[in-house]
């Protein structure tokens, strides 16, 4: 099976939470002796250090966790700053003109993206969750996968509970009444979707539909997931960098937007100290953010 649709849980945490593509960028960059998912980032005039952490956006609860350095650089901290402002999430007048972002423009419809028989089994897919196609039809395909439970939760996850990076440092934040940033906005998150055409999203889509999760799809999750519990972010890139069908939107996807956070991120870190979550999959690599800041002038240091 295509793990395309399992990948979201290294990027996206709006993908996830409102209705999450994730791409992977060639190896290189971060040395294989700097592993780690947390790093902190000094000079270039801070009067006192920020951090950056890499989340899964997903994962399952034996496999979560927190070091006492990240507890420690938390504590450090005076902001925390997420791809997008995950409080905003929790306003409905927010989530609303997100939610309609999530049709598909032009009046297109699904069944003018498959053949006859593939429509045919998508349609019964969501029909024994109980989702009529009637009220999919319009919908991205990318999106309807968040109306699969089995698509969207970790593989051979579905007896143990599952935690997200994101919501725990949120709820810290919280506890703590520190500031929550965004590095971008939910909008444009939802916008980067109409640049994959249609008919590739519905082409992932019918692989996820006609795939067996407990197939490949399954054992790459937990390869995965024991890189990133080993910190190992150059093995995440190549290990992603092997799905080509999702690697030809790896500008649009990843290395574009880790150019326009360093702006946004230097303009939060000379303000206060601020801890930086995103998807662990933008850390490494010549156009990773490490290696982007590091280019900008600052020193990264991986912490354990």
């Amino acid at each position: 099976m295509k793990s395309v649709f399992k990948r979201p849980l290294l990027f996206f945490p709006l993908f996830f939470i409102v209705l999450q593509a994730l791409t992977a960028q060639t190896s290189g960059g971060v040395s294989a002796d700097g592993r780690s998912l947390l790093w902190e980032i000094k000079g270039k005039s801070l009067s006192k250090p920020s951090y950056l952490y890499g989340t899964i956006h997903l994962i399952g609860k034996s496999d979560f966790f927190i070091t006492e350095a990240t507890e420690k650089a938390f504590g450090e901290t005076q902001r925390v700053a997420f791809e997008i402002d995950l409080e905003e999430m929790g306003d409905f007048s927010t989530l609303m003109p997100l939610l309609m972002q999530s049709f598909m423009k032009n009046d297109t419809t699904l069944s003018d993206l498959l053949l006859p028989e593939e429509y045919s089994a998508v349609k019964a897919h969501f029909g024994k969750l109980g989702l009529p196609m009637f009220l999919l039809d319009r919908i991205k395909p990318m999106f309807l996968t968040a109306l699969d439970p089995q698509a969207m939760a970790p593989p051979g996850e579905a007896e143990e509970e599952t935690v997200s990076y994101e919501i725990e440092f949120l709820r810290m934040a919280q506890e703590a009444d520190k500031p929550i940033d965004g590095l971008e906005t939910a909008a444009f998150q939802m916008s980067m979707f109409d640049s994959i055409p249609y008919r590739v999203q519905a082409r992932m889509l019918v692989d996820m539909v006609k795939g067996n999760p407990e197939e490949a799809g399954n054992q790459e999750f937990q390869q995965m997931v024991e890189l990133y519990k080993n910190q190992d972010i150059e093995g995440m890139q190549g290990m992603l960098g092997a799905d080509k069908e999702i690697a030809a939107f790896e500008n649009l996807l990843l290395v574009n937007r880790n150019r326009k956070w360093i702006p946004i991120m230097e303009k939060m870190m000379s303000e206060k100290p601020t801890f930086f979550a995103v998807g662990a999959g933008h850390l490494g690599g010549p156009q990773g953010v490490v290696q982007l800041l590091r280019d900008s002038g600052y020193s990264l240091t991986p912490l354990k």
